[in-house]
């Protein structure tokens, strides 16, 4: 790896990502290469899949950690928080202009909406679980780590049931699947990695405030407190992709009634159809919690406590990752909490997702039908959200009567 760009320069670049890069987390990896690799050179393969790995190994939302970490190897810190910006900010400020539109949501078209983008949700969580798990469940120990979670999870109701079968399926994973794990070539040796101290002080503060947000906020009654802890503990604790954030910030929102569970469903099937992160649905959920200072500075904070955990994460393992992906009880835990996630995944698929969701036969087929749409007919998440949201409307147009 060699060179570097401006601030400025990694912010233009990364902005020009962030209005194109539609699809998800996995679309958005080729975007990265294409512009990054192919077209600028700012690296070569072997370094941009090593940087990939890392991401995926951590929790956090891989391709914003991904992003991050080339800003950083560009420009150090300045350049690792221009791309963040510049990824994220046209995805936020589309995500917050929904929020402020919710109120349309009342009328009996936009309930149709509504519950048409809510269908979209059913098609978007049903394909990532597919994907998951053939890439994340891929023999018996895995799948039947992914089962374990799921009925866990479904049959015991206490406070933090999720990273708990989080940190269990991890254990199971160190149990069962520790063997031999592929050593990648050292590609990222001479890149300009932080020094060992910054990086510990990182993954130091990263523990802090998972534990002192959720003290504080449980110790106090200060809105802005527990708006950060909902958010920072969510991004703490999603492995697998950006869809395992959606049953974390059920349980955090709508389960204590901060939010509608309508509300909340159609906010992350509109999130489908927008280019950027996919965690960009925190913006939503921050503006629109009874807490928040304001919906601004809510859209804010939940974005800024979203992303943190990653990015801490991300800087400080960067020093030790060559050591880290060759250490075969890493591998073995990471391996068995990614299978716990798609457990996870498929309780929050069954409910909230499909309870509330799927009430007809019309509903089934509507929902079905956006399936087939982003598996066999490869069309992408934006135009089915289109789709889907001009039918719902056609529906709700159909049911009003003349006044």
């Amino acid at each position: 790896m060699s060179g570097s760009s401006s601030p400025l320069h990694i912010f233009t670049v990364f902005l020009r990502l962030g209005l194109t890069s539609f699809g998800g987390p996995v679309a958005h990896l080729g975007y990265y290469r294409r512009e990054l690799v192919e077209r600028r050179g700012w690296m070569d393969d072997a370094a941009y899949a090593d940087i990939v790995g890392l991401s995926q190994f951590l929790p956090g939302p891989a391709s914003s950690q991904t992003g991050f970490a080339i800003g950083y190897l560009r420009g150090g810190l300045p350049g690792a928080i221009a791309a963040f910006v510049g990824f994220t900010l046209p995805s936020a400020i589309l995500m917050l202009a929904i929020a402020y539109g919710s109120t349309l949501f009342s009328t009996q078209v936009g309930a149709a909406l509504i519950h048409a983008l809510k269908l979209v949700a059913v098609a978007v969580v049903a394909q990532a679980i597919a994907g998951m798990t053939k890439t994340l469940c891929p023999d018996a120990p895995r799948a039947g780590i992914a089962l374990a979670s799921f009925v866990f999870v479904l049959l015991v109701s206490v406070p933090f049931v999720q990273p708990a079968a989080i940190a269990l399926s991890g254990l199971a994973g160190w149990l069962a699947l520790r063997g031999k794990s592929p050593v990648a070539p050292e590609t990222l040796q001479k890149a300009p990695i932080a020094k060992r101290g910054p990086a510990i002080f990182a993954l130091g503060l990263f523990g802090v405030l998972l534990f002192a947000l959720a003290w504080l906020a449980g110790a106090s009654d200060n809105g802005v407190l527990r708006l950060l802890d909902i958010f920072y503990r969510a991004g703490a604790l999603v492995f697998g992709g950006g869809h395992v954030v959606l049953p974390l910030l059920e349980t955090a929102t709508v389960t204590p009634g901060y939010m509608d569970e309508t509300l909340f469903l159609a906010g992350y099937g509109a999130a489908q159809a927008l280019p950027g992160p996919l965690f960009a649905f925190s913006a939503y959920l921050g503006a629109l919690l009874p807490f928040a200072p304001h919906p601004v500075v809510g859209a804010a904070l939940a974005l800024l406590a979203i992303f943190l955990p990653g990015f801490l994460l991300i800087y400080g393992a960067l020093p030790f990752w060559q050591g880290l992906r060759s250490s075969i009880h890493a591998s073995a835990i990471m391996k068995g909490a990614n299978a716990g996630v798609v457990g996870l995944l498929i309780a929050a698929f069954i409910t909230p997702i499909w309870t509330s969701s799927v009430r007809t036969p019309l509903d089934l087929l509507l929902a079905a039908s956006a399936f087939l749409l982003l598996t066999t007919y490869r069309q992408g998440s934006g135009r089915v959200v289109l789709i889907m949201a001009v039918i719902g409307i056609a529906l709700g147009l159909l049911d009003m009567k003349p006044t």
